[in-house]
This record gives C-alpha cells, structure tokens and sequence, in this order.
C-alpha cells in the first residue's frame, strides 16, 4: 500500500454544514428545514398518490400497479434541500407513465462543477455555466479538459432510515417521524443511483457527478443489477421490497434517463426481483426470488399452473423481459411434482414442497442454458433473521433452463448439491446451503458454471451445464481462505456469508466477496475479504474433473487434487463485502473505450440487507490487479469528504440533497455511448 500523492483538487466549499455556514445561511437552513418536513408529509410517502396521466413528459406504458410518493412533494423536498446546500447542482427529470398510469421517474441531480461545459450543453444545460470556467474540447460529450472520455461506476443505493432494522429491531419504531428526522439518517428519502467518476487520472476522480434518484416509490431496496454492462443496454435494476424492476437508459451518461418500469401486476407469479442477466439483443432475463403476489395457484405463460404461498414466499420464477422493460413470459421455477430431495420448507406450507427461489442467474447464449441459484425464501428471513423459523429456509439447489427459445425459458433441471464433510454448528451452516450466486464460463472451449453458498461456505462445480442433469461437486471450502487471512481465529467456514462470485472474463480466476461471520458468545467469528482463485487446471480437466472436496483436512488445507482452485490472493476488506463488478471496459489508443476480456480491475460495495442484520460500512471500494493476478486497494479511489480510500455512503449530503446515509447494494462499470466503440 503507498500514501496517496495526487492532491484533492476540489474540497466543496460550497458543501458546509448548517452549523459551519454564515447565520444568514443557517437561518434560511432553519427556515427550509422545517418547510421540508411540512412539504413530506411522511404520510405521502407511505400511501398512495396518483400523478395525473398528463403530467408533462411522462410517456405511457400500461395498466395497474403501485403507487407511493406524489411527484409535487418530493420534487418540492428535493428542491429545497438542494437550494440550501448544493448551489452547483442542476436538476433534470425524465418521467414515464406505468402500466398503473401513474408517473414515475427519474431525477438527475448533476453536479455541474464536476462535469465538463460539452457534457452540460449535450444535457442541454449550457444557459446555465457560462462563468464556471470548465474547458474541454468536444468528443461527443465526454471529454474534459484533461483529455480523456469518462468512464463511470453506476452504483444502485437506498437510503437509510428508520425502517432499516432487522426483525427483532421493528419493536423500537419510533412513534411519529417529525421535522427532527430531516436530513438525519432516520428520514425516509429517495433511493438513486450514484454516478461516479470512475476515469483513472481524472480530477474529479471517485466523486460523484450526479445522483439519480427515482420516484415515486421509496424503500425500494436497491438490489441487483446485470453483472456486466455492454454497449448499448439498459440498466435492469431491481427493487427488493417494491417488487419493481426500473429500466435506465445509459446513453446520456452522466445523466440517466428512465426508460420503463415493470410493476407487481406485470409479473402476478413472482415478486422480489433480485438479479438479471441482460442478452445480446437487449432484453433480459430477471430472477424474481418471491412467491405469486396473492396466495393462490398462478397460471404461468406456458398455461401450467403452480400452487404459491404469496408475496416473498415460493415458489419464485424466471421472468424473460425486453429491451424496454415488458414481460413477455413468466416460467415456473419449480416442477410441478414436491422437490424431497433434501428438505425444503415453506412457510406457510405448500402442499407440493419447493426449494424455488432463484437468486442468481447467468447465461451462455451460444450454449442456450441458462442457470439460477436458489437462496431461501425471502420473507421469513427477513422476519427473523437471526432465528428463521427454519434453517431449511435456506435452499440447496440449482437450475438449469433450456433459452434456445429465448422469449420462453423452459425449465430443464434441478440440481440439489451435495452435503460435504464439515458438520455445521447450525443446519444451514451444511456445506449445500443458501445457494446465493453462481456464475459460468465464458470461453466457448468450457461448459462448465460455479455455484456458491452463503451460509454453507463453499464453492461447487460443474464441468457441463449442458447435460440433462448436471453434476455437481465440492471444490472449494472457505475454511482454507478464512485461515489464510486470518490465523489466529477458528477458520471454521460455515457462515462466512459469501456473496458475489464471478469467473474472469477469459476463465482464468475466480472471483468471490466473503462479508464475513459476526463475533457472537465463543464464536469470534470470520474475517471479511475477497478471495481470488485460480481455476485454469480445473477447467482444464474438461469432463472429469477430479478436485472434489470430501474430507475435513481439504476443507482446511485446500483439494488434494491436481486441479483443485488453488488461492491467488486475497485482500482484506473490512466492513463486509457483498457484491461486485468487473471493469470489462478499456480505454484504447484512439482515445475510445472498447470492452475486453481481460479485466484488470474491480468494484465492490459493503452492504448486503439491513433487514437481515447483515448491514455492512456502505463504502464502495476498487481494487487493482497486477500482471501476477495480486490485488491491492486503489488508494487514489478516495471519498471526496473524508480524503480516506474507497468512497462513503453514510454521508449527511448528496447532490440531491442532504438525505443522509445510504446502501450501496450494486454497481456496473458504464459509459456513454458516444465513448465507446
């Protein structure tokens, strides 16, 4: 690690506190502070409030669906506390209508002293900074004045407030949400996305050039996006709780634009959107993890019929959706006969047991097989995360789907992954449970895909997604890597809370986040970090592999095999890593960015469900790779507040205001389509 020698060229003096401003400014605070309160009205925001089917911009998209904030007062907040305390921030807003015809949106919040005079006369913003004094010259809309196109990090947040409490917490709710709570990380704000200047050598390097927030609806709990972005596609980005999926047109960047939405009645027979994998030609295929909204039988697309528990309960489904946003087919995630392989409990329970709640997914089209992951089923959980009702909440399987037709995914095989030799402290703990990611190969020589288990601590493989019923096998335990980093405490791996896994774009390495197990009585818990594998040998062994983890001293030292995952590095990352993204773009030589296999960079962020007691710091960090496939912090990657690496999203102010803290849950390495070829 090396100090960081650039020096921060912008401090925002513009950007006080209330109690650092001159009186006139702390008494206009005073003063629009307590008509902000006024204006929310937290009743608005928790129940319905239609905008007018004509209001201006919004362009139509369908029938009924949820309602939440009305655009007039959260404009009217949003205004306020901009006027206070971000005297450089322009506003721009692109509204749609839903299919409930009711207005949503996106408000871009774009910080116009980080952002150079060709971008802001591309947004059509030029009237307003002919004295900032911000050169460059033009080469379509990126380019500042250092000379090199912009390349952002997108990063999916939700604000933090009083709701954000785990299960047990929810008794402590505070009675009223006043005037007091403005600004302070317990009022309930806009969620956004964060567009952050992610352009190595740029002044403006790791701040955030805009906050687009969305509306109307808040406490949308920003999940997942798509893993990588590609030229041309939207943002699919899902809402866990609202059991929404917004799509966001990128062309523009750094604003955003809001494309479509797909509401709760768009998909009947599935909710809690978690992840998507975008295709080729723009639409996407999106894992809604929940059961039907109502607890009745839901006819799917194919006219098959399965019997549900309800809103986040079982089974979920897989949704194919086009490039602006509609459903086009909702596919069962389960078969119609009970899944007793290994237990699976459902709550309340369903006469025909099922372990269907996708979590991830991942495609190789030239392959036509999809796969998802199945993670638990999510109400429950989030109840009581501490004590579930059952440890058989969390799943031990794995699907596979025939896309060869990609608008009507078929359901093609369940996997339920092998038990290991470790014995869990607890039932989820077993090595095949709460199957949270999986992730494929990528070069046309492999077939095979990666699965990986939150609370199990391990690392599954397959060589061949392709065959009618995949096999599955141990490869891998976190115990091995949790010693690496750590040896002074019990490796022990179940319950090392792995999230985010993903091969290297050229299959050379494994990527995976471990947040980490909490300290609890005896328990001192596990370290947090991210873990890099190399898995050449292993895929080398096509068809038969021979690594397979089955006795306790592998799980330890690492697989006896030859072409066992052998560990690259490590880095320690405190505060609880999740997720993650690869930077698959490159800047070439004639000055435009091209995507490329060979990545030599990555995001990940410290926040995972507050509501499951699994929070995290919130920092948003970069890592480096070297040609020897070590990893180290970008230490250059630096809060623009706090001049410490990695950027801070428990922050009090954001170019929308001051809203307090937030909950980076994902991110894409983006551009805008002018800068890449």
């Amino acid at each position: 690690m090396h100090a960081p020698s650039r020096r921060r060229t912008r401090r925002h003096p513009a950007r006080t506190t209330p109690s650092g401003s001159p009186p006139a400014q702390r008494a206009l605070a005073r003063t629009t502070l307590a008509g902000a309160a006024l204006a929310l009205g937290l009743a608005s925001a928790l129940h319905p409030a239609p905008a007018a089917a004509e209001d201006d911009g919004a362009t139509s998209g369908g029938t009924d669906g949820p309602v939440g904030t009305a655009l007039q007062a959260v404009s009217a907040v949003n205004a306020i506390l901009q006027g206070v305390f971000n005297s450089d921030i322009v506003g721009q807003t692109s509204k749609i209508l839903g299919a409930d015809n009711v207005a949503y949106w996106i408000q871009n919040n774009l910080d116009t002293s980080l952002i150079p005079t060709d971008v802001l006369s591309d947004l059509g913003l030029g009237s307003v900074i002919p004295d900032l004094g911000l050169g460059g010259a033009d080469s379509g809309g990126t380019v500042d004045d250092f000379g090199t196109r912009r390349e952002y990090l997108a990063v999916w947040a939700g604000d933090n407030n009083v709701l954000d409490r785990t299960g047990s917490e929810l008794l402590d709710l505070p009675d009223v949400v006043g005037k007091d709570l403005i600004g302070g990380k317990d009022l309930i704000g806009p969620d956004f996305l964060a567009v952050v200047d992610a352009t190595k050598g740029s002044p403006s390097y790791g701040e955030v050039v805009n906050t687009a927030t969305v509306g109307p609806l808040v406490e949308n709990e920003p999940h997942h996006m798509q893993y990588l972005w590609h030229k041309g596609h939207h943002i699919f980005a899902g809402g866990l709780f609202t059991d929404v999926t917004y799509v966001i047109d990128t062309s523009g960047l750094p604003a955003l634009k809001l494309k479509a939405v797909n509401l709760p009645t768009d998909t009947l027979c599935g909710s809690v959107p978690d992840a998507y994998w975008v295709t080729k030609d723009g639409g996407a295929y999106g894992t809604y993890m929940g059961g039907p909204d109502v607890p009745d039988p839901c006819t799917y697309s194919d006219g098959s019929v399965r019997l549900g528990n309800g809103f986040a309960g079982s089974p979920g489904e897989l949704v194919r959706l086009d490039e602006n946003g509609r459903t086009v087919y909702e596919a069962p995630a389960t078969p119609p006969e009970a899944e007793t392989e290994q237990r699976c409990d459902n709550i309340p329970q369903i006469l025909t047991a099922t372990c269907a709640n996708p979590h991830g997914v991942q495609a190789r089209e030239d392959l036509d097989t999809l796969i998802t992951s199945d993670y638990n089923e999510p109400r429950n959980i989030i109840l009581n995360p501490v004590q579930a009702p059952s440890s058989y909440l969390r799943r031990p399987t794995v699907r596979t789907w025939d896309i060869s037709d990609r608008d009507a995914p078929r359901l093609k095989s369940v996997s339920f992954l092998p038990d290991g030799p470790r014995v869990g402290k607890v039932a989820h703990h077993e090595e095949p449970r709460a199957v949270m990611e999986t992730t494929v190969t990528n070069q046309p020589g492999h077939r095979g895909a990666f699965a990986t288990t939150m609370q199990g601590g391990a690392i599954y493989y397959t060589p061949d997604i392709t065959a009618d019923q995949p096999e599955w096998r141990e490869v891998f335990d976190l115990t091995t890597s949790n010693k690496q980093v750590d040896g002074e405490r019990n490796p022990y791996g179940g319950g090392s809370n792995g999230g985010w896994v993903q091969t290297s774009l050229d299959d050379k390495y494994l990527y995976h986040a471990v947040a980490g197990r909490a300290a609890s009585g005896g328990d001192a818990g596990s370290p947090p970090y991210i873990l890099k594998l190399d898995i050449q040998d292993l895929l080398a062994s096509g068809e038969s592999p021979q690594c397979s983890i089955d006795t306790i001293e592998e799980t330890v030292r690492g697989g006896d095999e030859a072409d066992c995952p052998a560990i690259v590095d490590t880095i320690e990352a405190p505060g609880g890593p999740h997720w993650g993204a690869l930077d698959n773009l490159e800047l070439g030589e004639d000055g435009y960015y091209r995507e490329t296999s060979t990545t030599n960079r990555f995001a990940y962020a410290n926040y995972f469900v507050a509501r499951t007691g699994l929070d995290g710091d919130h920092r948003v960090c970069l890592v480096d790779e070297a040609e020897d496939g070590s990893m180290v912090l970008d230490e250059e990657f630096r809060d623009e507040y706090t001049d410490e690496p990695c950027i801070d999203f428990d922050r009090a102010l954001w170019p929308h205001g001051r809203w307090g803290p937030a909950k980076p849950h994902s991110m894409l390495f983006v551009t805008a389509d002018a800068d890449i070829k």
